[in-house]
């Protein structure tokens, strides 16, 4: 089995991908590698519990968000390659290097909600490059079709890296040494599933078609859909989408009616685009509900959008209900 480094060399050679693109995946995985540490030690390195800090979106921060915000943007800062970065912790992008290639969007903890309760969590990352002219917050705003890269860290009972630079999917699990080693290649995502992940406490809220698409499930056998579906929810993103990489299923978060100003609660260019370029890439597919995810165009580095990924079958049924 080839550890990441020897995976990437070969890889950027077969595909004709830049070195500097390799260069900044492997700040990326030590990066986490190390925050992986962090979140193992939990307690015993007194990382658990509030900052007593707020972010961009006004949610209280865990000691934990702000150790993995500034790892990741004290590694990246550090390579060259890296022209600025933007992070679902910060209020605006940061600067890098001035001659970087690339651009790098994070979203350092995912799922952070879950640290004190030992349940997993993970870091979500998107790769972008950079265009010509000065860096500002208009560099960043590509849609998600234009990432060269895209993955997540999930620490959980094995610390895993997921890795996608366009030409498939690939899987790594971080050993005993500290060394990711390649343990999965091309997974893909089932077309078809029984399985759905939702928050069921926001039933009320939701619009029409999501209604009427849960309903169906829970009908199971008995309706139209004509077969049993269980439901899971981890509350953090990153597990949903890892078991739907492995096995298949549904993720969704709607727009609800809580507040009609925003189109949904998660992250376009920290989750939704760089878990979708994952998803689709192994066979799934990704929708805001309406559109394919990786074709809206961004408008600002915060926005909002629903999330409908996962299996093909599922995702274009839900997708339809919306469009009718």
């Amino acid at each position: 089995m080839s550890n990441l480094s020897s995976f990437l060399q070969q890889h950027l050679v077969e595909h004709r991908l830049p070195e500097s693109l390799g260069s900044v995946v492997a700040t990326l995985a030590e990066a986490c590698r190390s925050i992986s540490g962090q979140v193992r030690l939990g307690a015993l390195a007194g990382v658990l519990g509030e900052a007593g800090s707020g972010n961009i979106q006004g949610e209280a921060q865990k000691k934990l968000d702000v150790i993995a915000n500034d790892m990741l943007i004290q590694a990246l800062r550090a390579n060259p390659a890296v022209a600025g970065l933007a992070s679902e912790e910060e209020d605006d992008f940061v600067p890098a290097d001035e001659n970087g290639r690339y651009l790098v969007l994070f979203d350092p903890l995912d799922g952070s909600s879950n640290i004190d309760v030992n349940i997993s969590v993970g870091t979500i990352f998107s790769v972008l490059e950079k265009p010509a002219g000065a860096l500002s917050a208009q560099s960043f705003l590509q849609s998600g079709r234009f990432q060269v890269a895209s993955g997540y860290a999930l620490y959980g009972p094995q610390t895993l890296l997921v890795l996608c630079l366009k030409h498939g999917v690939f899987v790594f699990t971080l050993n005993a040494e500290g060394e990711f080693i390649a343990t999965q290649s091309l997974p893909q995502v089932p077309a078809q599933t029984k399985e759905f992940a939702i928050n069921m406490s926001n039933q009320r809220h939701w619009q029409p078609p999501v209604q009427q698409y849960i309903a169906e499930l829970l009908a199971g056998d008995t309706g139209v859909r004509g077969k049993n579906y269980n439901m899971r929810w981890v509350a953090s993103m990153v597990a949903e989408v890892h078991r739907i990489l492995m096995r298949g299923g549904l993720f969704t978060y709607p727009q609800d009616a809580r507040d009609p100003a925003k189109p949904g609660k998660l992250r376009l260019m920290y989750e939704a685009n760089p878990l979708s370029l994952i998803i689709e890439q192994a066979g799934g597919a990704a929708t805001d509900a309406r559109q394919p995810m990786l074709d809206i165009q961004p408008d600002s580095l915060h926005q909002r959008v629903a999330v409908v990924l996962g299996s093909r079958e599922e995702v274009d049924y839900l997708t339809r209900l919306h469009q009718s």
